[in-house]
């Protein structure tokens, strides 16, 4: 076995169906896992285990809408109904359905966003830590934002959902590393995904970030999901309650 080999592992992959978490399935699946794809709509996850099976791989498509508990807990039923197991949870899902200053968020958008990002997590590992702890093995990996490290003028409440989440893995950890289970964060810059699009395809912002970013360009799904296979496998053994941060360099970056 190699460092970085998945062969044998079950991963749970919430918001799979397109960006950060289709590039984590599917390099999950290359890496030897077998894959749970998961997001609101059945045939955006079916098109990703298509792809998955076309490469050789093993993947099943269950949609689940991660404000909703009851789908929650059919996701971690059918996930272990098909596999046995769940080895690996990846909670990748959020939503920002506001961009705005923190003193203009209706208490609507706020309580979508911290019961998506944060509840939503909280609930999904409180349903594998068990069958983890039996077993003594596990990773979990929320993928969080660089949101979260520093404050925002538009992104306030993203960034605090993505904040808490930080806490929540160190949390997670101290309370079930005992029980050989890492739980981690990853801290993405700017990707190139669909959920951030409004960001990269403005060329004003777009201009910005290059400036401020070392490496030069935005990020890329794949860059997050080498991350994230990192901290699921034996290479991250020894990696628990910390917060990657994959940013191209951005967070060590004088502003100019």
């Amino acid at each position: 076995m190699t460092l970085f080999d998945l062969a044998g592992r079950v991963a749970v992959v919430t918001g799979s169906s397109k960006g950060i978490g289709r590039a984590i399935a599917e390099r999950m699946a290359e890496a030897g896992a077998k894959v749970v794809v998961s997001s609101r709509k059945r045939p955006a996850c079916d098109v990703v285990v298509e792809a998955i099976r076309a490469k050789g791989g093993e993947a099943v498509a269950i949609p689940c809408n991660i404000g909703d508990k009851a789908q929650l807990e059919a996701l971690v039923t059918g996930a272990r109904d098909a596999f046995g197991r769940i080895d690996v949870l990846v909670c990748n899902a959020a939503v920002n359905p506001f961009y705005g200053p923190l003193a203009e968020i209706p208490d609507e958008a706020w309580d979508r966003i911290m019961a998506s990002n944060v509840r939503s997590n909280l609930w999904l590992t409180r349903l594998v830590l068990p069958e983890m702890a039996e077993r003594k093995d596990g990773a979990i990996v929320i993928v969080s934002s660089i949101a979260g490290l520093r404050g925002s003028p538009g992104l306030g409440a993203y960034a605090v959902s993505k904040a808490a989440d930080f806490q929540l893995a160190r949390n997670l950890a101290v309370e079930w590393s005992r029980h050989n289970i890492r739980i981690n964060c990853i801290a993405p810059g700017l990707v190139r995904t669909d959920f951030a699009k409004a960001l990269w395809e403005n060329p004003e912002t777009l201009a910005v970030t290059l400036k401020q970013t070392p490496l030069g360009r935005i990020g890329e799904p794949d860059d997050i999901a080498g991350a994230a296979i990192y901290l699921a496998s034996a290479a991250g053994r020894f990696v628990t309650g910390q917060v990657l941060v994959v940013d191209g360099g951005v967070t060590i970056a004088g502003r100019s």
